[in-house]
């Protein structure tokens, strides 16, 4: 990443901003292109600081996402994930048809916790039919499971890369500080709004 970084204080890294800029650009280019041809997203990001906005701006773009916690095969095992997403919607089902209802309490109570972890791990790709074509990562070295799969799997990446990150493990990389909220807020904005305006046509 040395050459991302504009200098160093106090034994931290200064990532440079100009090639943050850059960086971004080409891969708001490559989204809004995605979202002309309909490609499907998936946004990936596991800190708890982040789980609010990777929910928000993936719904933004009609995205998927998974923000509590990656499952080995998530993407490479996806038939059995479907599985567990098959479980998800007949529990769904069951709840908004009054069958909790006519059980019993324990009986009621353990599908609801069942439905719940499910829905906690699941919920953000509960719709998802296939395999994203892109996945956004916040966080390489976090998420690097996520990125081992989707390299496995040919599914080209976006992720946000931090000073300690590997640049050959991703298609497109934006280098920035992956532990700041507001830049990962600002970062994340810009490539939801650009699958936003590729599927609108807005360029």
């Amino acid at each position: 990443m040395s050459p991302y970084i504009y200098g160093e204080r106090n034994g931290i890294h200064i990532i440079d901003v100009l090639q943050t800029l850059l960086c971004l650009q080409q891969s708001v280019n490559y989204l809004v292109q995605a979202g002309k041809d309909n490609k499907s997203v998936l946004f990936v990001g596991t800190k708890k600081q982040f789980a609010n906005i990777i929910e928000v701006y993936a719904k933004k773009a009609n995205a998927y996402y998974v923000n509590q916690r990656w499952l080995g095969g998530m993407l490479t095992n996806w038939s059995t994930m479907q599985t567990c997403i098959e479980n998800l919607k007949l529990l769904d089902k069951q709840e908004a048809s009054g069958v909790f209802d006519s059980l019993t309490k324990k009986e009621a109570s353990l599908l609801i916790k069942r439905q719940l972890k499910l829905k906690k791990y699941f919920g953000g790709i509960q719709e998802m039919k296939k395999i994203p074509d892109i996945v956004i990562i916040v966080g390489q070295i976090r998420e690097i499971n996520a990125v081992k799969e989707c390299n496995k799997l040919g599914i080209r990446t976006i992720t946000l890369l931090d000073t300690n990150c590997d640049p050959t493990l991703t298609e497109f990389f934006i280098p920035a500080n992956d532990d700041s909220i507001r830049s990962v807020d600002l970062i994340l904005n810009e490539l939801s709004e650009a699958i936003v305006r590729g599927k609108l046509n807005l360029v």
